[in-house]
């Protein structure tokens, strides 16, 4: 019998693999959902956001929240690389 997940979860998983980049197989070891599960969701809420402009809102600050994020991990790197020719 197939499991039954409400909105709210099905959004979560969906911003952690699209705000946070969080893989496939990292969400399916946490919440024990199925790929399938995940990708479809994607895939809803992708369409979603051709029609809905809220949602096509919520998915341009999840990808730039992304896009930051990976930005501030890169420049945190740089930084330690430079602390570390100073000393």
């Amino acid at each position: 019998m197939p499991q039954i997940y409400n909105e709210e979860f099905r959004k979560n998983i969906v911003r952690l693999h699209l705000q946070e980049g969080r893989t496939y197989k990292s969400l399916i070891d946490e919440f024990g959902v199925s790929k399938a599960s995940i990708s479809k969701w994607c895939r809803e809420f992708s369409k979603e956001c051709q029609t809905s402009p809220s949602a096509q809102k919520d998915s341009e600050i999840m990808q730039e929240i992304r896009r930051l994020r990976n930005r501030l991990q890169e420049l945190e790197k740089e930084n330690a690389f430079f602390a570390k020719e100073i000393q």
